[in-house]
């Protein structure tokens, strides 16, 4: 018999038994999913991380009580931390500031609110921030139309406010924002700037916010239980490290830490937030690497039972073949071809599967569409693998049998 032959009769004992055959196809396919799914995931992340989590400005790092990304409970690991509070923060950035090159902002932010002005409102998911003049450069926004937040307007705590791009769009869809008075959360804010839009970062909206000065937050909410986010810009690239490693020692200061004590404060940079996310994926990936593999695993020894039962309800059929002349090298390839044809159909379906569900999580994160060609490819390789080391003995089963001993088979 020629292999076209052999294929032929593979594909049609595989459809003389649909539904087995089918479940176990299953069990391939959702292990194939598993790692697909989630390497289409951070394959397309890692498309836009650079924009996704390029939150800070050039040169700059941010200095906080709670670390930028943390997947315990913050309140339960850093609670008993200090608040970085006004006082020091001011401090700090007196010290920081006073050799000159060196730029610090101080923020805070209340986040779910509704802003309003006449009849017209947002959905309760504004952000109000509290910040400095150096704002705008720390995070990388731009003032489109009015001024920046300046010195005086700190001093004296001034009700007015820059305003977001997508809260000026809700709010003065056709008509000038600029010296317009807004209300939110109970207290009337005169736009005196409008911020250029900047986007979303990981879905999630980086223009629907007003910015007052700190001063003017610390008055409407208050100074207690509240602590300061310090952002600190170099005057350059190659002054980046020296300048963090002053700003913790400077921070330290301030805060009253001993030698000895450990920072209860956290640093961190674009980079940190890049190799952060880097390391987290990885954890994600090795973890649906292992849930694969233990999948795959089980449906390798699925379709190795499948295969031996298949060869016991066949061994009459084995006979007659063999009888007939069929060599133990045709029985031998194909039932091979049969374990192969099953594993491969099943990681077919997981790519294909894992593919369409990761990218539609990675869209709803904002990410690009691909297609991770490396790991479609080494899956269906590992599925083929699968086939022939799973279906190796129940072929060479198939193909020992005595021809005389197999007819007599009931």
């Amino acid at each position: 018999m020629n292999l076209r032959e052999i294929i032929a009769l593979a594909v049609a004992s595989l459809r003389a038994s649909t539904l087995r055959s089918a479940l176990t196809m299953l069990g391939i396919a959702v292990g194939v999913f598993s790692v697909i799914g989630v390497m289409t995931v951070i394959s397309g992340l890692r498309g836009s991380i650079e924009n996704g989590l390029n939150v800070l400005g050039a040169n700059s790092f941010q200095i906080t009580k709670y670390p930028a990304i943390n997947f315990s409970d913050p309140r339960q690991r850093f609670a008993n931390r200090r608040d970085i509070d006004y006082p020091q923060a001011v401090r700090f950035q007196q010290l920081m500031e006073a050799d000159g090159g060196v730029a610090v902002s101080l923020q805070l932010s209340r986040g779910g609110l509704r802003a309003t002005y006449l009849d017209r409102r947002t959905n309760p998911n504004v952000r109000l921030v509290g910040a400095d003049a150096n704002f705008i450069d720390s995070l990388k926004y731009e003032v489109e139309a009015g001024r920046n937040l300046e010195a005086g307007d700190i001093e004296f705590g001034r009700p007015i406010a820059l305003l977001g791009a997508d809260v000026a769009s809700r709010l003065f869809p056709d008509s000038d924002p600029l010296g317009k008075s807004v209300r939110l959360d109970g207290r009337i804010y005169t736009i005196v700037g409008l911020l250029k839009a900047k986007g979303t970062s990981f879905g999630q909206s980086q223009d629907n916010l007003l910015v007052t000065p700190i001063t003017q937050f610390l008055d409407a909410y208050g100074r207690a239980r509240r602590s300061i986010s310090v952002s600190v810009q170099s005057p350059s690239q190659e002054a980046f490290a020296a300048v963090q490693d002053r700003a913790i020692g400077v921070m330290r200061l301030v805060r009253g830490l001993e030698p000895e004590d450990p920072n209860d404060f956290e640093v961190f940079s674009n980079d940190s937030l890049i190799e952060a996310f880097n390391n987290i994926a990885s954890v994600v990936a090795v973890a649906a690497f292992v849930i694969s593999a233990i999948a795959l695993l089980a449906s390798g020894v699925g379709v190795m039972n499948i295969m031996l039962v298949s060869v016991t309800e066949r061994t009459k059929e084995i006979g007659i073949r063999k009888s007939i002349g069929a060599r133990k090298a045709d029985i031998l390839t194909q039932f091979l071809i049969e374990a192969v044809v099953l594993s491969l159909c099943g990681g077919l379906a997981g790519v294909l599967v894992g593919v369409l569900g990761g990218n539609a999580a990675a869209m709803f994160l904002n990410a690009g569409v691909v297609f991770p060609w490396l790991w479609a490819a080494a899956g269906l390789l590992v599925c083929g693998g699968i086939g022939v080391a799973f279906g190796l003995y129940p072929a060479w089963k198939a193909a020992s049998l005595d021809p005389i001993e197999a007819l007599r088979h009931e």
